[in-house]
């Protein structure tokens, strides 16, 4: 198993401490007296604050933007999205004046622009394109500088009643799919 596939195997672990620092509390998300679309912007929320967080502490990377990485066919590897990271990227797409996410024939990634070949939602792109790295540029994160980044994920992915990570094409349609 490479260890972008081990950084997304789900955990039962919950960051509660995180969610109480958000002003949050657990909920089962089929129980929830809350507005789903407040749930929506809420979770987008921490998800958001993951990324941030990740972005304020990276590790030594060499990234020279060959988009590797982003073209699933010479990888083998397609990111696996939470559902909370599917509503992000979907948010990004939207706004990028997109409805619905790109078909690509290539193999390559269907945010990973035709012509430019730059991700059309790189501020919003999802946790394991933060975090996965070719060779080249120093690999893949070690998992202990991002578990507790992927247990809050997982959290998020609970809370909105989603199935634990999907491939990155299924996760964003559904979740443009679901907007408001």
């Amino acid at each position: 198993m490479s260890n972008c596939q081990k950084a997304n195997t789900p955990h039962l672990v919950i960051i509660a401490s995180f969610l109480q620092n958000e002003g949050m509390r657990r909920r089962n998300p089929l129980s929830s007296s809350k507005d789903p679309h407040v749930e929506m912007i809420e979770t987008s929320r921490i998800v958001k604050k993951v990324y941030e967080d990740l972005a304020a502490n990276p590790p030594e990377r060499n990234c020279t933007l060959q988009t590797e990485c982003c073209r699933f066919h010479i990888t083998g590897k397609t990111p696996m999205l939470t559902k909370g990271e599917a509503v992000v990227a979907a948010k990004a797409l939207r706004a990028a004046g997109r409805t619905k996410l790109p078909d690509r024939t290539d193999g390559a990634c269907p945010l990973l622009h035709p012509y430019t070949s730059r991700c059309m939602i790189y501020a919003g792109r999802p946790f394991g394109c933060r975090t996965h790295f070719c060779e080249g540029a120093g690999g893949p994160y070690e998992r202990r500088e991002v578990i507790s980044h992927i247990r809050t994920l997982e959290e998020v992915d609970e809370r909105l009643g989603g199935e634990g990570p999907r491939s990155l094409p299924a996760a964003i349609r559904d979740a443009l799919a679901e907007l408001f």
